[in-house]
């Protein structure tokens, strides 16, 4: 649990240094702050994984029976808010933190059908420093939201998560969490 728990504090301070020290951040230059950023990031994904996979199972709820047809639903919905700040579609001009957004309902989506401690870390730690993030956002800078764009973009979108979301579904299955079979009952 402690690897899991210091990967996720290097995703929270990798990716809020920024917004907590804007300064810092700053005089450290564009791509130097970036690259620094990714490094953590991996660092941070790799410990996560690696401590997620090494906690027991520590029960805290049982899911609800069905919850994974909407966690299912959920992870597409996800897959396809990442994308949206690519394209040029409807969905953009309407939501300021689509990406934020996604990873909000990627963290509700895996607490419907994981009732275990290192669950509980992993997922509602990302999900609160998502919405933490949007929060920080907002009240630092004002946003215009683009051009109203075409719903063929948002189709096209839509296509592209249905292949990475069937992609994401069979690494899950390789490591042996197959989505489609958890809490239908």
């Amino acid at each position: 649990m402690q690897i899991l728990i210091l990967g996720l504090a290097l995703w929270w301070v990798s990716h809020l240094f920024k917004r907590v020290a804007p300064g810092a951040r700053a005089r450290m230059g564009v791509m130097p702050g970036k690259m620094l950023v990714t490094v953590l990031s991996l660092a941070a994904i790799g410990l996560m994984v690696i401590g997620y996979r090494r906690a027991g199972f520590e029960p805290v709820y049982t899911p609800m029976a069905g919850m994974g047809h909407l966690n299912n639903l959920l992870m597409l919905i996800a897959v396809f808010l990442m994308g949206v700040p690519h394209s040029k579609g409807i969905v953009k001009s309407k939501l300021r933190h689509p990406m934020l957004t996604g990873v909000a309902v990627w963290s509700v989506g895996h607490l419907l059908v994981n009732g275990d401690v290192a669950s509980l870390v992993l997922f509602g730690g990302i999900g609160i420093w998502a919405v933490l993030s949007m929060v920080l956002i907002n009240s630092q800078e004002s946003w215009t939201p683009p051009a109203r764009g075409r719903l063929k973009s948002d189709v096209i979108g839509l296509a592209i998560a249905l292949v990475v979301y069937a992609v994401i579904a069979g690494i899950h299955i390789w490591l042996g969490r197959n989505p489609f079979l958890g809490t239908y009952g």
